[in-house]
């Protein structure tokens, strides 16, 4: 404390916002916007929401709200519809303005537009009309949730929404359930149990964390393996927006009818020392092991 009693911190002090007029060069912006919090936005997309000669959106409703919240003014210009059931219909006014030199601003509902969300046709569509296309980064719920997870991140995959009847969610969850990285999905709150409960038959100790409510005023992160979780969660399911990330695959025995059958696979396609190295990184076995068993496979054969 200093001497006047008060605290000898650097008094806080509130930043002018300054959102520039710039008119940024013709492009398709795609542009992040927050998945919670509002002020999780950055001075870039302000920036371009400000100055774009279009605005595009998945729900322009959500956008005109998050322009609100920011103080930007529509201004009179366009504000054009572009989500899943549209898209045909909508995107030859995005490209005429693009055309015509314009700059257009696209923001999917909530995180980085592309990721789950629509619009990577109308990326697709841009680039190949020959337009520029630029991407102004932000939120996501996947790489937020990779952040909090303390899963590793040096490889990861993203698997988007599980499927929604039964039966395909467990061919989509076989789908990725061996791929040496940390699985990143999307899940409805209602259906989180069931999701565990499948990867609960196949690998009970593989380690999970469920990520609720990320950068919102409840947000919780549960850790365990799928066991414990499945245990955890209600029946019910949980509430709120949910990002499901699971660990590297359990270790399994290889037994050596399973190398044999690996090796005999590859051997017939391709030479002894390629396709030992692709059985050692598929099973994580020492690569100069399966060598041997290969060369011993391959004189048997001859």
């Amino acid at each position: 404390m200093s001497e006047n009693g008060q605290s000898g911190g650097i008094e806080a002090r509130a930043i002018a916002l300054n959102i520039s007029d710039r008119k940024p060069e013709p492009a398709l912006y795609l542009v992040a916007t927050p998945i919670g919090s509002a002020r999780d936005i950055t001075l870039r997309a302000l920036d371009v929401l400000n100055t774009a000669d279009v605005l595009a959106a998945e729900d322009t409703r959500n956008l005109r709200h998050l322009l609100d919240i920011h103080g930007i003014p529509l201004r009179g210009r366009r504000m054009v519809s572009y989500h899943d059931h549209n898209s045909e219909r909508a995107k030859p006014a995005i490209l005429q303005a693009l055309g015509e030199g314009l700059s257009v601003a696209y923001a999917s509902d909530a995180g980085t537009p592309l990721v789950a969300d629509p619009g990577y046709r109308l990326a697709r569509d841009v680039a190949e009309a020959g337009l520029t296309v630029r991407a102004l980064p932000g939120p996501s719920a996947a790489l937020a949730g990779l952040s909090v997870s303390g899963l590793p991140s040096d490889r990861f995959l993203f698997v988007g929404f599980s499927p929604s009847a039964a039966g395909q969610r467990r061919k989509w969850v076989q789908s990725w359930s061996d791929v040496e990285a940390t699985v990143i999905a999307f899940e409805s709150p209602k259906r989180v149990k069931q999701l565990l409960q499948i990867v609960c038959e196949g690998e009970p100790n593989r380690t999970a964390v469920i990520c609720r409510e990320l950068t919102k005023k409840f947000e919780e992160v549960l850790r365990g393996t799928v066991s414990e979780l499945v245990e955890l969660v209600p029946d019910e399911g949980l509430r709120g927006e949910i990002v499901v990330l699971f660990g590297h695959p359990e270790k399994k025995e290889v037994g050596e009818g399973d190398l044999r059958a690996a090796l005999a696979d590859l051997l017939g396609r391709m030479p002894v020392k390629e396709a030992a190295s692709q059985v050692a990184n598929r099973f994580d076995l020492p690569r100069r092991e399966v060598y041997a068993v290969a060369l011993e496979m391959k004189k048997e054969g001859s």
